[in-house]
Parts: C-alpha cells; structure tokens; sequence
C-alpha cells in the first residue's frame, strides 16, 4: 500500500514540526540543571502530559487495540492498578525524592546500603532504557514495513536520529514540551479513529456494544485464583508492582518529580499524567473490540491474510491505512510515531542524567561543573541514542521482540524495586543482607523469565507461574531475604 500524497505532508510536516520545536530551545542559555530538569520551572499539567506520554509507547497504541481484537478487556486490569500506585507515589514518593533534592533516583539507595546498591541500580535502569528504546523503535517499524514496504533498519535510523536531534539540543524542557504536544496528538487521533469506526458501522454505534457483547469483549478476566494463568487477579498484582517501580524507582519520574514548581504542583501533575492513562487505555481498548465488531459487520473488508488470529496486531494499522479518510491516515501514523518518540526521547535524557550523577560524577570526576556537566549530557545523550538504535536493529529478525523485552526488561529492572522497599519500609537493614536478598531474587527473576525460553516442556525446574508475576516473585524475595536476615541478626546482637 501507498500513503496518499496528502498523508504523507501530513506525517512529513508532523515529524519536521516536532524536531524544530524541540531544538529550538537549544538556543536558551541553560545550565546542566536547567538540561536535567528544566531547572525545576515547568508548569503542572505539561509535566503531567509528558508522564502520561511515558507510560503510551507505539507498543501501547498498536499493542493494546490488538489486545482487545483478539480476546477481551482482560489487559485493561493494569490500567486499574494504576490509581492506587499513584496515590501511594504522591503520599510517599513525590515528598522523599523532593526532600533529598538529588537529580539521580539512586542517590536515596547509596543512602540506605552504600554505593554499591546506587551503582547496581543506575547499571541495571541503563540496561532496561537501551532494551526500551531498541524495542520501541523495532516494534514501531514493524507495522510500517508490513502496511508500505518501508525498509525497517531505515525506519529505525530514521525514528532515532530524529528523536536524538531534539532530546540532544533541547534538553529536559524539549523532553517535556514535544512529550506534551505528541500526548494531544496522540489521544485526538485515537479519538477520532474510534468515532468514524463507530459511525461507519451499518446499524450504527450500539452495533458495535451488540456484537462485542456477544462474543463476550467486554470481559476483565477470569475472577478464578490460579497462578500459572493471566487471571484479573494476576494481572492487577503485576499492574500495582510495575507502576510501584514505575512511581518509585524509574529516573523517568523522579525527573518529572523534580521539575516541578513546589510539592503541590509535583502532586498535580503525577496524578494527572497517572489517572490520564486510564481512560485512554481504555479508549485503546474499546478501539480494538470497536474494529473486531466493524470486521465482524463487514468482514469483505478484511484480507484473508489478517483472519488468522496471530496477525491482531496488524488490524489497526489496515484499518489506519484503508479505512480512514485521506489526511486522518497521516495523522493517526504521525500519533503512533508520536507514543513512540515521547518514550524514547524521555529515556535519553533520563539515562544521560544518570550517566553523569551516579557515574562520571560519583567516579571520574566529583567536582566537575558548568560547561563540562553540559559536555558530558550531551555527550551521553548521544552514545545511548546511537547504541539503542543499534539495539533496535539487532531486534530485526528475533522471534518475537516483545517477548524478548519483557524477559530483558524482568531481568533488568526487577531486582530494583526490591531494593527499593527494603530500604524505604525496612530499619536497620545490613548492607550484606541487602546485597544477598538481591542475588538471589534475580536468580529467581532469571529462572522464570528464562526457563520458558531454554528449558524444554516437561523438564524438571521449569516455572509454572505466569510470566507477569516474575517481577512480584524477585521483588518479594529481595525484600523478605534482606528484611529477616537483618532481623535475625540485630536480634542476635540483643
């Protein structure tokens, strides 16, 4: 398929637009401060739109329609653990990283359990960004290589020199401002895709509640307690641990935390870019029941290649490129490149920060300041900009990548938030204890996210749990390990 000429100014202009916008504040005089957080000036709603932009990546605006096409609503169960992450993240975790006033979310775990904790947990937040942003690139390419043949390493190159020029010449501000301008755009084109699919059906919009509550799309779930199956239960307890990261340990927010005006204006916008992205998830999943029920209607309008189930993913796309009318098709690409960009461009300027705070700073040189903090910014922005968008080529011809960055993710990331608990809810926790909670909670984090990937069925060892409750497991394991081993030792000293 061709984009028409009009969806292609469309989408040209949308993406040249966002890269002038963002460098254009390369040319406000700015310290390192002003780079890392916008020198913490930024109004309320627009840090609340650029986190609400964090939480949407391509993988959400093509992942979660394709979701709903294929079974139910069973997925939207994250979305509902969000307000109570939330609310924890404004009573606890807004107020203690704006009262240690540290650009680095590390700093808090240097304090608890020395500098090993800090350096273990910036190591494994660059690894997790560089396996983010090579999956997002990858998995934002896919479905414009199927829909017009475009060369996938030349979409990725493409995505990630644009995202770097802004992220690099702009700083936090172009972070914070593009993040907030690709959030509008992102949700009106939702929007609108969702009302013409509604008012193309024969019978009209109720038809779409009539075939979808016949096929039963409207479900959460099973309400049953297994833990080896993607039960609401399962999927509610995943959601509330992600988002405790997410909130607690991910340099994304603590940023976002931090440039704010005062504590009541960083309290308004977590809440408003949190509780956002709940009704548009909905809105992303009530589009794929929307397209099931259209196809269901008029399935002459469907290819016979898109019937088989494994190809859900790729309906929303069709449906952007043949079912919309000329212009709306360059918008809704442009907003899929939008959800894309606003994750990628967050995840350079949150790794450089890191870079610099938790280690040119902690080891090279202590007491570089001024033009040299800027050098290095830049410079870090830069190397993992080029380093993710090698991530992302690399991604090319993997099996499944989504499957392969949840795995990288798990491994990367769970270890942290059980790091984090331990230090924020337990007392007097021995660094030793800590450190061995740790090691054996990514054993178990790597047993089950790997064991599905190099065990064969039936072998012994092998998990039975649901993939989603990996980072529960680690997480629960660091935090107990850690916690009674210091107990048990504090009353032996008694």
């Amino acid at each position: 398929m061709d984009l028409s000429l009009i969806d292609l100014v469309v989408f040209l202009s949308y993406m040249l637009a966002i890269i002038l916008f963002g460098a254009s504040f390369y040319f406000k005089k700015r310290s390192a401060n002003d780079y890392i957080t916008g020198g913490g000036r930024l109004p309320s709603w627009a840090i609340g739109m650029s986190i609400f932009a964090t939480f949407v990546s391509s993988i959400s605006f093509l992942a979660l329609p394709g979701n709903a096409y294929l079974s139910n609503w069973s997925g939207f169960v994250f979305s509902l653990s969000i307000p109570i992450a939330a609310i924890l993240a404004v009573k606890f975790f807004v107020p203690l990283y704006r009262g240690i006033k540290n650009p680095s979310a590390y700093y808090y775990l240097e304090t608890k359990f020395g500098a090993w904790a800090r350096t273990y947990a910036s190591i494994c937040y660059l690894l997790t960004q560089l396996a983010r942003m090579g999956a997002i690139m990858y998995l934002l390419a896919l479905p414009m290589n199927v829909m017009f043949g475009w060369s996938i390493p030349v979409i990725i190159v493409v995505t990630g020199v644009s995202v770097l020029i802004y992220s690099i010449m702009g700083g936090f501000e172009a972070v914070i401002w593009t993040d907030a301008i690709q959030g509008i755009v992102l949700i009106s084109g939702a929007l609108a895709c969702l009302l013409i699919i509604m008012f193309s059906m024969p019978e009209g919009p109720g038809q779409v509640f009539t075939i979808g509550a016949e096929h039963d799309k409207f479900s959460l779930g099973s309400l049953g307690f297994s833990l080896s199956e993607g039960t609401f239960w399962v999927i509610l307890i995943y959601g509330l641990f992600i988002n405790l990261q997410n909130f607690g340990v991910d340099q994304n927010y603590v940023q976002r935390y931090l440039s704010a005006k005062s504590d009541k204006e960083a309290v308004k916008s977590t809440l408003l870019g949190s509780l956002l992205y709940v009704p548009v998830s909905l809105l992303f999943f009530f589009i794929g029941t929307a397209l099931f029920a259209y196809y269901q209607a008029m399935p002459e309008l469907l290819p016979e290649k898109f019937s088989d189930l494994s190809q859900a993913d790729k309906v929303f796309p069709y449906f952007i490129v043949s079912g919309l009318p000329v212009g709306m098709t360059g918008l809704l690409i442009a907003s899929i490149f939008a959800a894309g960009m606003s994750t990628i461009s967050t995840s350079i300027n949150s790794s450089a920060t890191i870079i610099l705070t938790d280690h040119y700073k902690r080891y090279i040189a202590p007491d570089v300041n001024g033009k040299s903090e800027m050098r290095v910014l830049l410079f870090s922005s830069f190397v993992m900009g080029l380093l993710a968008i090698i991530v992302a080529i690399a991604f090319n011809g993997v099996e499944s990548a989504l499957d392969a960055w949840w795995a990288l993710s798990a491994i990367f990331s769970g270890g942290i938030l059980g790091l984090f608990l331990l230090g924020f809810i337990g007392k007097n926790i021995k660094q030793k204890y800590a450190a061995i909670g740790v090691a054996l909670g990514v054993l178990v984090i790597a047993w089950m996210s790997l064991s599905p990937v190099i065990l064969e069925e039936g072998m012994r060892f092998r998990s039975t749990f649901h993939a989603n409750l990996t980072i529960v497991f680690g997480t629960i394991v660091i935090f107990l390990v850690g916690f009674l081993l210091s107990a048990l030792a504090n009353k032996k000293n008694e």
